[in-house]
């Protein structure tokens, strides 16, 4: 059983909203949770829940698809074995024109907004979805630049997975203090009645 809690901090928005889940925040933990239940390997964890907590403490825009990236990192990290990372990515529309990654003003003003997320090996589509309208060619640019972008993203996961377990024998060295060199044995001194009335 794969389960998400996605939550927005009162503070994340300029229009402070109320504490606690909202109609939006339990629609997001539903899809992510589906999302990586069809990438967890949950076989092997019988009769156990892996639950992700995704707290969002400043947004604008694209939080859902921030927080799986994320997610995707911190399971990897935490050990949790998958098929492969999940890379997420939003495209849309302003003006007629199909861009990527819109921040809030283009997503509150835009025609159409359109978060995926993909299994980068495979290219399987785990998460869909669309606000707005968008022609069939519109769709496939925005495909195309949501495919390309999430791509680069798998490179950046990866990186980043690499350099926190790549350890060098320098760096272990650096973190580890110098075992001290074990101390020589002084001479054992032979006992008085051995050494005569004057000494040695």
């Amino acid at each position: 059983l794969v389960q998400c809690r996605y939550n927005m901090a009162p503070f994340s928005v300029s229009d402070r909203k109320r504490p606690g889940p909202d109609r939006r925040s339990v629609e997001i933990s539903k899809v992510i949770s589906e999302a990586f239940s069809s990438v967890v390997f949950k076989e092997q964890f019988p009769r156990t829940s892996v639950d992700i907590f995704i707290e969002v403490l400043q947004a604008d825009a694209g939080t859902r698809c921030a927080g799986l990236t994320a997610a995707s990192v911190a399971l990897a990290d935490a050990g949790v074995p998958m098929r492969d990372l999940v890379t997420s990515c939003a495209s849309g529309k302003i003006d007629d024109v199909v861009c990527l990654d819109l921040n809030k003003d283009e997503d509150n003003f835009g025609d159409a907004d359109c978060p995926m997320a993909i299994v980068p090996r495979t290219g399987d589509v785990v998460l869909l979805q669309m606000d707005g309208h968008l022609t069939y060619d519109e769709f496939q640019k925005a495909m195309g630049l949501s495919i390309d972008a999430t791509k680069r993203i798998y490179e950046m996961q990866r990186d980043a997975l690499r350099r926190r377990y790549s350890v060098t024998l320098e760096d272990i060295l650096k973190e580890s203090p110098p075992a001290a060199a074990p101390a020589e044995p002084e001479p054992e001194q032979p006992p008085e009645e051995d050494l005569g009335p004057e000494g040695i």
